[in-house]
C-alpha cells in the first residue's frame, strides 16, 4: 500500500462530512471511494459533489465494499460505538468522529475491537494534529514558559434549537459536554495529563441535555479552567499559563492559525502556522501514514489517550448528572 492512493469511504454526510471530504480532495494519496447515507439521494449528491466512485444507500453495503481501506465514521454521537465496531470486523480501518462514545464502557469495547482485528482505529482528534496545536506542546515540554500551572480555555456558540437540530437532540447524544467539552478538556489533557480531581456543573435544557457546563480539573501544581456552552458566545483563545509566562492559541483555539508567546507580559514571538484546507488534512495524512505503517494507531493521538479523554468526560457526565 506504500505507493497505492488510500481508499476512503464516508459514512453520515452531514456539515462535518462534507468539510472532512473537501480536505480529502487537497490530498493527491487519498481517494473517496464511496459514501453511505441511508437517504440515497443524499448519498448520491455527495458522492457527485466530492467525486466519489461509489454511493451506498446502506451502511452495510459500503462496509461489504472490498475496495474501501478506512470509513471515516461522522454519524451521530450514540451511534459511534456500534457502527465503528461494526466497520472493524468487516476488516477496515476506522476514522471514528469525537467523542469517541457516550460511554467508556464502549469506547473500551471499539478499542479492543481494534486490536482484535488488527486495524487502525482513531478517535478524529482532529485539533491534535494541527500545525499551531502541535507546536504549543513541544514549546511547552521544552519550558519556554516554565512549568505550567494554568490552563483557560473554552468552546461556547450560540446554537440553532429549531429544524430538528442534533444539538439540542437528547437520543443523538446532543448536549455541550460530548459536542464540544471534550475540546478543552482535551486542551487540559494533552497539556497537564490525567486529573487529580474533577469539578464540574451544567445548567440542562427541559429535555435533559446540557446547555453549558463548566468544568474545573485540578493537577498537583496546576488548574484548568474550562468551558463549554451552545447558548452563549466566547471569544475562543486559550492560554496555557506557567512560571514564566504564558501562550495564547489564536481564536478559534482549536482549529489556531498560530499563537502568541508573552514573557512578562511582552509578546516574544507571535507565531503563525496555517491550516491546510479547513483543518481536517492533517488528521487524514496521519491516519494514512499510519496504515502504511501497519499501526493501529496514532503515536499523537493513542488508544489510551482516547480512553483517558473518555473516562474524563464520563467523570463529568456523572458529576453534572447528564444521563442518555
Amino acid at each position: 500500500m506504500e505507493n497505492q492512493k488510500i481508499r476512503w469511504g464516508i459514512i453520515g454526510l452531514g456539515n462535518i462530512a462534507n468539510q472532512f471530504a473537501s480536505d480529502l480532495l487537497l490530498l493527491e494519496d487519498a481517494v473517496l471511494t464511496a459514501v453511505a447515507s441511508r437517504d440515497n439521494s443524499k448519498a448520491n449528491e455527495f458522492a457527485k459533489k466530492y467525486n466519489a466512485v461509489k454511493a451506498y444507500n446502506s451502511y452495510e453495503s459500503l462496509f461489504d465494499d472490498r475496495e474501501v481501506d478506512i470509513v471515516y465514521i461522522a454519524t451521530p454521537h450514540d451511534s459511534h460505538a456500534e457502527l465503528s465496531i461494526r466497520a472493524l470486523e468487516k476488516g477496515k480501518h476506522v476514522l471514528c468522529e469525537k467523542p469517541v462514545a457516550l460511554s467508556y464502557k464502549d469506547a473500551e469495547r471499539m478499542i479492543e475491537t481494534s486490536r482484535k482485528y488488527n486495524k487502525f482505529f482513531m478517535e478524529a482528534f482532529w485539533t491534535r494534529f494541527i500545525p499551531a496545536v502541535k507546536d504549543i506542546l513541544s514549546n511547552v515540554e521544552n519550558g519556554i514558559i516554565g512549568e505550567v500551572n494554568y490552563i483557560k480555555a473554552d468552546f461556547a456558540f450560540i446554537g440553532n434549537e429549531t429544524g430538528g437540530s442534533r444539538l439540542f437532540d437528547k437520543n443523538r447524544g446532543g448536549g455541550a459536554l460530548f459536542d464540544i467539552g471534550v475540546y478543552p478538556l482535551f486542551l487540559s489533557y494533552i497539556i497537564l495529563g490525567f486529573p487529580k480531581e474533577i469539578v464540574s456543573k451544567s445548567i440542562f435544557h427541559k429535555n435533559g441535555i446540557d446547555l453549558q457546563t463548566s468544568m474545573i480539573l485540578q493537577y498537583g501544581k496546576a488548574q484548568s479552567v474550562l468551558h463549554a456552552s451552545i447558548v452563549s458566545e466566547s471569544d475562543m483563545k486559550a492560554v496555557i499559563g506557567g512560571t514564566k509566562g504564558r501562550i495564547e492559541l489564536n481564536s478559534p483555539w482549536f482549529m489556531a492559525d498560530g499563537y502568541s508567546i508573552l514573557i512578562n507580559e511582552d509578546k516574544e514571538a507571535i507565531i503563525t502556522l496555517p491550516i491546510l484546507g479547513k483543518g481536517y488534512a492533517h488528521e487524514i495524512i496521519e491516519c494514512q501514514n499510519a496504515i502504511r505503517g501497519n499501526q493501529i494507531e496514532s503515536k499523537l493521538w493513542t488508544h489510551q489517550n482516547s480512553l483517558d479523554l473518555s473516562k474524563i468526560v464520563e467523570e463529568v457526565k456523572m458529576q453534572t448528572g447528564l444521563s442518555f
